[in-house]
């Protein structure tokens, strides 16, 4: 991808027209008039103007000038949007214009740079999703368009398989997205949609499922009052997913929330269970609740204890260590960085390997030799 710039620009990259009234050097009071609109400059000028005004060393200018902005009618806004201005404008205008039809505009824009489309890509609606999907020349030329695509809940999941068969016709890695070869190989034979004005059946199926979901804190709150509690609440989620294909299981596991991932993590399919655990939106504590269970495949387990980040956590370790399904040589690994306590349980525990009981042991005898 492009390097991105960032406004302010330099002057001599500014229209002609507009250059003395952006002047940084110049009066403040000039520049704040020209913030206001107050000054002869009107249409896609006066638009690239209150861009770069908006990035103005001078608080009062760039407050002014945004507010300015943010006024201007959609008839001079729009245009503005489909014009060929400055890359850095249009992508200033994407992030700051919140709106539909100015996005609208930016994403069937050819001069708008692919960063902005990407980032605009991560975030919009079904509609510029769909917008940006269509576009297959700029995609197969800036694949992170495609990831981010993919990685937006808003993405209708008829479109992320047909993103994701566009990539692999066109031999595209998607390192970006865990679980991509596993999704190229779900639809292989598959017969994959056109593009079509009206979500799918599987699209509406989908959206109903992340409805499903929750929001990882009530989902914490519910893992604290009970596993079986958990089971009974999230049934229906449970049950969607159990109706869902294993492509569309491997895009839950990367746009689905924690309730989502609790149980594609231990879904039957290995990548699925692997696209789960290696979303980027798992953290430390959540790894600690699948290294208790007992669900869960050693896979599963072997990964959590390689992960850097999740095994500086006491409780990450201690539950691989004490659950009975953690390969010997990952839970050896951690012995070390018990309590007296722990090693005392674990040496009792006839739910673990008997060589971890004994190693426990030994380690019991280590530190009372040592005084504790």
């Amino acid at each position: 991808m492009e390097n991105i710039r960032h406004l302010p620009l330099p002057l001599e990259e500014l229209p002609s027209a507009i250059q003395r009234f952006c002047n940084p050097q110049g009066p403040a009071a000039a520049r704040i008039m020209a913030a206001k609109g107050l000054v002869p400059v009107k249409g896609n000028d006066q638009v690239t103007m209150l861009a770069q005004l908006a990035a103005d060393p001078d608080e009062q200018v760039r407050t002014t000038a945004l507010a300015t902005l943010h006024k201007l009618p959609e008839n001079v806004i729009g245009p503005a949007c489909e014009a060929a201005l400055l890359p850095e404008v249009l992508h200033f205008l994407g992030r700051t214009l919140h709106n539909e039809e100015v996005l609208g505009h930016l994403v069937a824009n050819p001069a708008t740079s692919d960063a902005a489309i990407e980032e605009i890509a991560r975030v919009g609606s079904e509609r510029i999703t769909e917008r940006i999907a269509v576009n297959e020349q700029r995609l197969l030329g800036a694949p992170g368009i495609i990831e981010a695509l993919y990685k937006n809940r808003h993405t209708r999941m008829s479109t992320a398989d047909r993103l994701v068969d566009l990539a692999a016709r066109h031999r595209l890695d998607l390192t970006g997205i865990p679980g991509f070869a596993a999704h190229v190989e779900a639809l292989a034979g598959q017969l994959i949609p056109e593009a079509s004005d009206e979500p799918l059946p599987q699209d509406a199926a989908f959206q109903q499922t992340l409805a499903h979901d929750t929001d990882e804190n009530a989902f914490a709150e519910d893992k604290a009052a009970g596993e079986e509690a958990v089971k009974e609440k999230y049934l229906p989620l449970n049950m969607q997913i159990m109706e869902m294909t294993k492509a569309e299981k491997l895009r839950l596991a990367l746009v689905g929330n924690m309730a989502a991932r609790a149980i594609l993590v231990r879904d039957h399919s290995k990548q699925v269970a692997m696209a789960a655990v290696q979303s980027p939106q798992m953290l430390a504590n959540e790894a600690a609740e699948i290294a208790r269970s007992k669900e869960v495949s050693e896979e599963i387990l072997r990964y959590i204890g390689g992960k850097k980040e999740w095994i500086k956590s006491a409780e990450v370790k201690h539950n691989l260590v004490f659950n009975s399904k953690t390969p010997v040589g990952i839970s050896m690994r951690f012995i070390s960085h018990l309590r007296m306590e722990e090693l005392k349980q674990l040496a009792k525990n006839r739910n673990v390997p008997a060589q971890l009981r004994s190693f426990a042991q030994q380690w019991v005898i280590r530190k009372e030799g040592k005084g504790g």
